[in-house]
């Protein structure tokens, strides 16, 4: 990745963010709670920016037919979260598999 790699990948990322703070407030708020969680939960498909994108897309969509957020994803925003993510893998699992390898206790 050279330096013009990370410069466009910068503003790319400063766009996206302009998009969620031009959000009404409830929608920026849980948008910003999902992607907390998604840094730290680590799944692998945050990687190829589709996943927050995605997401965006969807809030931004629901904001234009009118709806709330909670109506639009439900009241249980951690669940909407974890399902959205359900079938990915994350890091935290890779990192579980390789120290069980190192261990010798993977699974066979």
């Amino acid at each position: 990745m050279g330096v013009r790699d990370i410069i466009e990948g910068k503003k790319q990322w400063r766009a996206h963010m302009a998009r969620v703070k031009a959000l009404p407030s409830d929608y920026e708020i849980v948008y910003k709670e999902i992607q907390k969680y998604y840094f730290k939960v680590g799944p692998i498909d945050l990687l190829n920016g589709s996943l927050l994108a995605d997401l965006l897309d969807f809030f931004e969509g629901g904001v234009a037919d009118g709806k709330g957020v909670l109506e639009l994803i439900g009241e249980d925003v951690a669940a909407f979260a974890d399902d959205l993510i359900k079938d990915s893998r994350t890091f935290a699992e890779v990192h579980q598999e390789s120290v069980a390898r190192k261990l010798g206790t993977a699974e066979k």
